[in-house]
């Protein structure tokens, strides 16, 4: 049996409003064990017993899909894998006045070419570094939607590729 952790895109921020209790009900009926969900923002933990994260987020977007209709995307890791991802922030998570993000991608062309754009930033605004199959990121306390990185992870075209967290929400569902 191996831990996992579900994030979703996109549900309880911008109109889509699932009940945590509903969306535990869904993965629970799913088969997967000890689900649980952490904050209202599409956070959950469960247990699965196969390694094909590939086909646990596919079946877990159906899920959702059908249950709650709307257009699911889902990405699935295991918590060895967010543990590593943390731990390899590479800004100071506490640095007063910033937040501390992570862009988790399913496809590396996308992290690819949100880091393009690396050298145009203003460190003293933002600053951003790729990662495993994420990209780290690091702005100022209310500038995440109006920075130029903030603004380039908000097009149309990658949600169904990319989700972001608080560094601290990613602690918490390792704790």
């Amino acid at each position: 049996m191996t831990r996992y952790v579900a994030l979703l895109r996109g549900i309880n921020v911008g109109g889509i409003r699932i009940a945590m209790a509903d969306l535990r009900r869904v993965f629970t009926d799913l088969g997967f064990g000890d689900v649980k969900t952490v904050l209202a923002t599409g956070n959950v933990l469960f247990d699965a017993d196969t390694a094909d994260t590939a086909a646990l987020k596919s079946t877990i977007e159906s899920a959702l899909r059908s249950e709650f209709g709307y257009e699911a995307w889902v990405i699935v890791l295991d918590v060895g894998t967010v543990r590593r991802i943390v731990e390899a922030y590479p800004f100071d998570p506490d640095r007063d006045g910033r937040h501390p993000y992570v862009l988790f991608t399913t496809d590396p062309g996308v992290a690819a070419g949100l880091l393009a754009g690396q050298p145009d930033l203003d460190p003293e605004i933002e600053r951003v570094q790729g990662g495993e199959n994420v990209v780290y990121w690091e702005v100022e306390r209310g500038r995440t939607l109006d920075s130029p990185f903030g603004k380039s992870t908000g097009k149309p075209k990658l949600k169904a590729f990319t989700t972001t967290r608080n560094l601290r929400t990613l602690v918490k569902l390792l704790a």
